[in-house]
């Protein structure tokens, strides 16, 4: 299933998630102007699981947030941030402008350490802005569950287009990322894409992004006064 759109209009506009999907694209441009003489500098910038185990400095801790703006190709980009751009909107409605860039980069964060606890030996860069992403779709789904997202559902050479409830999507991608991470277990040597840090990512998200929703005023009516 690909997501396209979801029919969950906001009600201020989602700068910050801008600025996120705007500054990997721009970093991703930087990326691809280094040419081969740049892999010293994207080693720099990439988590290494075995770095950050062999004792943690600020290089390393450097290294959880500049990993998360980095991506290994065009279609990781382009994959990554679509999911940002359909959900992180909402999810910045909900929280806020400053607690949503807070979450965003903690769920980064938590998702490469769970990265780093699964795979502690691990000598393979890591990138990438899916563990931060994975937070943000936790949180949509605890935080709007019920919302439709509009999806391409290919059936062999056809094409079907539904509106599903976000807990349907979102529930089967949470599926989908704990088998594949079952399977490779063992394999981070191997490189590839690093499951495990989107399920971290992803329980994280489901657990503080409801929390961190800001609250909304109440309502207040005055007797005597017309209730529009």
């Amino acid at each position: 299933m690909i997501p396209i759109r979801d029919e969950n209009p906001t009600r201020r506009v989602p700068f910050v998630n801008y600025t996120l999907i705007a500054l990997n694209v721009l970093v991703f441009l930087w990326q691809v102007s280094l040419g081969p003489s740049g892999e010293q500098t994207l080693y720099w910038m990439a988590l290494i699981p075995r770095n950050v185990t062999s004792g943690l400095d600020l290089g390393d801790v450097r290294a959880l947030f500049t990993s998360m703006f980095m991506h290994a190709g065009l279609m990781h980009l382009l994959g990554n941030m679509l999911y940002l751009w359909i959900f992180g909107d909402n999810v910045e409605d909900a929280l806020g402008h400053a607690r949503y860039l807070f979450f965003y980069l903690a769920g980064g964060a938590a998702a490469s350490l769970t990265h780093v606890l699964l795979y502690p030996t691990s000598t393979v860069p890591t990138v990438g802005a899916s563990g931060a992403i994975a937070a943000t779709l936790g949180a949509y789904l605890f935080l709007f569950p019920h919302r439709r997202v509009v999806t391409i559902i290919p059936f062999g050479f056809f094409i079907q287009v539904a509106r599903i409830p976000a807990a349907i999507v979102l529930g089967i991608w949470f599926l989908f990322q704990l088998w594949e991470g079952a399977l490779a277990l063992g394999m981070a040597a191997l490189g590839g894409v690093a499951f495990w840090a989107h399920i971290g990512g992803f329980v994280f998200g489901a657990v503080f992004g409801p929390l961190l929703r800001r609250p909304e005023p109440p309502v207040i009516y005055l007797d005597g006064w017309s209730k529009w």
